[in-house]
């Protein structure tokens, strides 16, 4: 019977199953029920155990005075070497994502990777660039969504993850830029129009959208903000266009106002 060949899969393709992580916890608050185990069980030295946000050295403490946890049942004593076990864990994955900024700083400031070998307990340079990539696995796993896709500790999968990111905050960055631009034509669009707003003839739906555009336009800075007005303005055109073509009258009786009313159309048709 032939034997089944296993299929070797790409460094980059994503994992099916997502591995395990204790993740956020507050380890503060576990430090603090182990403090309350040893207190419990009259611990005499439980004053010099480190503080609860001193989780390294309350672990120490905890270790090394496990046996003063004996007056407790069975079961107290099993929780608080659980809470220990659980507690070192935490600091094994935060020790990666810190290890990983720490690398990418000394990057930063021009380490080589060979001066980056000794100090990752590795021997060679692409050893070290390797494990890099590995530890930076650990940081970008723990800056993604919860529901994100598993990501390999491979260097190849890691450089492909930071493109991806890099390419969404520069879509980011684009987006922002675009609506800063709109905000520059926008504004002075808006307020024009409301200037003129004696001059144009409004029924009751133009009176409402021109009224929310007054209510958004002052304090107009954020994004979310920006697309109101926009939506404002858009419906305010919409509904003088409307009353235009229902009265077979121009909406506006100035120049002014003509002339800001058509300010305010071309604004809104480069939008769509």
């Amino acid at each position: 019977m032939a034997r089944r060949v296993r299929k070797s899969l790409s460094p980059t393709t994503p994992l099916v199953k997502q591995p395990l992580r204790i993740g956020a916890l507050d380890a503060v608050g576990v430090v603090g029920e182990l403090r309350q185990l040893h207190e419990d069980a009259e611990d005499p030295s439980v004053e010099r155990m480190p503080a609860d946000d001193e989780v390294y050295g309350a672990l120490l403490y905890a270790e090394k005075h496990a046996g003063a946890l004996g007056r407790l049942s069975a079961e107290r004593q099993k929780a608080a070497a659980l809470k220990r076990v659980v507690l070192w864990e935490y600091l094994r994955e935060r020790a990666e994502v810190h290890q990983a900024r720490a690398v990418a700083d000394a990057r930063g400031t021009g380490a080589e990777w060979a001066e980056l070998a000794p100090v990752l307990a590795v021997k060679a340079p692409s050893a070290a660039y390797n494990k890099a990539k590995r530890l930076r696995a650990a940081a970008l796993a723990d800056e993604a969504p919860r529901d994100a896709e598993p990501l390999r500790r491979t260097p190849e999968a890691v450089i492909a993850a930071e493109n991806r990111i890099a390419r969404q905050r520069q879509a980011e960055q684009r987006a922002q830029e675009a609506v800063r631009r709109r905000h520059h034509l926008l504004v002075p669009v808006a307020q024009r129009l409301l200037a003129q707003r004696a001059g144009l003839v409004l029924d009751d739906d133009a009176e409402y959208w021109l009224d929310e555009m007054a209510e958004v336009l002052p304090s107009c800075t954020t994004a979310t903000q920006m697309m109101s007005l926009s939506r404002y303005l858009g419906a305010a055109v919409r509904a003088l266009s409307r009353r235009e073509q229902r009265t077979t009258l121009p909406v506006a009786t100035t120049e002014e106002a003509r002339l800001a009313l058509a300010a305010a159309v071309a604004c809104v048709a480069e939008e769509m």
